[in-house]
């Protein structure tokens, strides 16, 4: 099974993006943060996938397809932390992008949950990016009232 899964995951990422061998778990976080409040909406889906497609570099048919196995994922993980745990090669930049994205899955149905905003929290603090950036992340994508 695992090997289905990285034979998967290799035939989705281009060899001349090797930063990126951590697909899976991103895909998997923005998964957790549709299903954060218990409630999987179109909106959220749609952002999760363009989402994929910037920050991983992959076309859309790709990207959905990566949403999908993180979905799985994610439904069946004990804890964020086994995602969490394999985003230690990235970049200070990557992982406040990812906070970044993670924010705008969590706003896409219009509105935020509590649930949402501490599976965030609880991420940037296990990926090490500090509170500045948390807070600068969520306030760059929130809605205007």
């Amino acid at each position: 099974m695992i090997a289905t899964v990285k034979h998967f995951i290799s035939s989705l990422v281009s060899d001349e993006h090797p930063e990126f061998d951590n697909t899976l778990a991103i895909a998997s976080l923005l998964c957790e943060v549709c299903i954060a409040d218990h409630h999987l909406s179109a909106d959220e889906k749609i952002v999760a996938t363009r989402s994929l497609e910037k920050v991983l570099n992959v076309n859309a048919e790709k990207a959905a397809e990566l949403l999908s196995v993180g979905m799985q994922e994610a439904k069946s993980s004990q804890s964020v932390f086994d995602f969490t745990s394999q985003l230690g090669d990235l970049e200070r930049e990557q992982r406040i992008e990812l906070i970044k994205v993670m924010w705008q899955v969590a706003y896409a149905d219009g509105h935020l949950d509590e649930m949402e905003e501490a599976l965030i929290r609880k991420v940037a603090a296990l990926i090490y990016v500090n509170h500045s950036d948390f807070i600068r992340t969520k306030l760059a994508v929130m809605p205007q009232s």
